[in-house]
């Protein structure tokens, strides 16, 4: 019977091998660009460290590694729930695919566009409506906005923007996403390795929301473009070739493989998207008010009750998925458009996506308890305290994030490797520098948003990410063209994201006027360095 990891002492916690894990997936997945045998490599040696160091324990270590941590990580009731959550979204998502309720959505919103201005709008739009998943976001916008970008003359490289710039920082804030059983997961056993148990990881993800400043801006920058209709940089360029065409190069739309489209022939309604998301939306934030009320304090306010410590998320996240999928399909079998067997099989068509985020996932629970035994957050925190002030952690983990995003392609594998490793670091360095008090604990959400932002930010700006390339294929653009044109209005809204956003926030100012300042600022810009096409 294996070992309780609990339970085995460790004699270098502690000390700078403890460091080697994260350090090792850090540098493996910049490398090699692959995520998950990053994970693993710092797993194994995790385990090793954690055995002794012998040889004995380094052939056990790569079995160790599956048999105690992984399975221990799948085992938690919570983590559990997490994966059960991910996997139901993706699940109907696949079936409101299938069934036309997204097209549905999209044909609502098509019927606005019929300008340059409204096209770029109503882009961005159906863009921040397909908010649940970002695979699903950029190739139904993009493949959908082709046709009629293309009639109102704009370019390629613009709608790739657009739908690349809308897909992931959406779903990194939207409250119920593929991403947020990700990101709820991460944080909460995160928080709980340093034994905070005051909130939740879906209430901690809610506050972080107003300091992710990156995707908020992103997403702003893509109104403030649309609107007013300028550009600079390459895209200025690609946006003249575009209208001086007489007639637009266009390609045969084509559809990637594991794209899930309507069945041909049947009715496309919006309602049977709608009724479905609302309604996991709606169950999902009642199922949290439920877990965390006490019916014995009437006077008890909403916000107390989200934010309690006795807040259910994981129950109330498989609630509300399950009773999604259930909608989804019981309407789809009902009006005929699906037969039970073809609504099984785009349940599990949705499924697939997940299965490798959920792998990713495992593994960055198991490397957070290898690194909780070898104390590797203490051991940083008590390295730094007396040179580093708390304050500089959000700017240095956004960059680290974002690097590592760059480097892999994987915005998830960033956040994956990063918050198992600085969220306690964080925790331990206020608690070192004695500001571990309510009144900074802003930091901590700070952080933690920061890694998200960061992650987002690396991988708009990586030519290997997936949903780069996903966008450039799915709006039919040239791909190094997407990422040429693309990477300076990234650099433009991260760069008031750290300079206005990060930096003063991190030492006291409001997220809510840095958000303000930030996005007139970005404004003015564009008035500035932009021009009309």
């Amino acid at each position: 019977m294996a070992q309780d990891p609990a339970e085995i002492v460790v004699p270098f916690a502690g000390t700078w091998l403890s460091v080697m894990p994260p350090l090792l997936a850090i540098s493996i997945a910049l490398a090699f660009r692959q995520v998950i045998p990053a994970l693993f490599t710092g797993l194994v040696i995790g385990v090793w460290i954690i055995g002794g160091l012998d040889v004995q324990s380094f052939f056990a270590a790569p079995l160790q590694t599956v048999q105690v941590f992984a399975v221990n990580a799948m085992a938690d009731s919570g983590h559990s729930s997490i994966i059960i959550f991910s996997l139901m979204i993706g699940g109907m998502v696949g079936i409101i695919s299938r069934n036309g309720g997204m097209q549905g959505v999209v044909n609502l919103i098509l019927r606005w566009a019929n300008n340059v201005k409204r096209a770029s709008l109503a882009t961005i739009g159906m863009g921040m409506s397909v908010f649940f998943d970002d695979y699903a976001n950029t190739l139904v916008v993009g493949n959908t906005m082709r046709p009629v970008t293309d009639k109102m003359k704009i370019s390629r490289e613009k709608l790739a923007y657009l739908v690349d710039s809308t897909a992931a920082p959406i779903a990194c804030l939207a409250l119920v996403t593929t991403w947020v059983g990700f990101q709820v997961g991460l944080i909460g056993d995160a928080l709980e390795s340093v034994g905070y148990t005051d909130m939740g990881g879906y209430a901690v993800f809610i506050q972080t929301i107003p300091y992710s400043f990156y995707p908020i801006l992103a997403l702003f920058l893509t109104i403030i473009i649309a609107s007013s209709g300028r550009d600079f940089g390459p895209m200025y360029h690609a946006e003249l070739k575009a209208r001086e065409q007489t007639v637009h190069n266009a390609t045969e739309i084509t559809h990637d493989k594991d794209e899930i489209l309507p069945v041909e022939g049947k009715p496309q309604r919006a309602i049977n998207a709608i009724l479905p998301i609302v309604s996991m939306i709606l169950i999902v934030m009642g199922g949290i008010y439920y877990t965390g009320i006490d019916f014995n304090n009437p006077e008890q306010t909403f916000k107390e009750v989200i934010y309690s410590n006795s807040v259910d998320s994981y129950k109330a996240l498989v609630w509300g998925t399950t009773a999604g999928v259930l909608i989804a399909a019981l309407l789809s079998v009902i009006q005929g458009i699906l037969t039970l067997e073809q609504t099984v099989n785009a349940w599990y068509r949705g499924i697939k996506p997940m299965l490798l985020a959920m792998v990713i996932l495992i593994l960055a629970w198991s490397l957070s308890a290898v690194s909780e035994q070898l104390q590797t957050g203490q051991y940083i925190s008590d390295s730094v305290k007396d040179f580093l002030s708390v304050h500089w952690i959000p700017l240095i983990t956004f960059i680290i994030a974002a690097l590592t995003a760059f480097g892999t392609g994987s915005s998830w594998g960033a956040m994956g490797i990063i918050i198992p490793l600085i969220v306690p670091v964080t925790y331990n360095l206020l608690d070192a520098q004695n500001l571990l008090d309510p009144e900074h604990f802003y930091i901590i959400y700070l952080t933690i948003a920061s890694i998200l932002a960061g992650a987002v930010w690396g991988d708009h700006c990586s030519p290997i990410s997936d949903t780069t390339i996903l966008s450039s294929m799915a709006s039919g653009c040239d791909h190094i063209e997407h990422v040429r044109t693309q990477i300076p209005y990234a650099m433009y809204s991260g760069g008031f994201a750290v300079m206005i956003g990060i930096i003063p926030v991190s030492f006291g100012m409001s997220p809510w006027i840095a958000i303000v300042a930030a996005t007139i600022g970005m404004y003015l810009g564009v008035k500035w360095i932009g021009k009309k096409v």
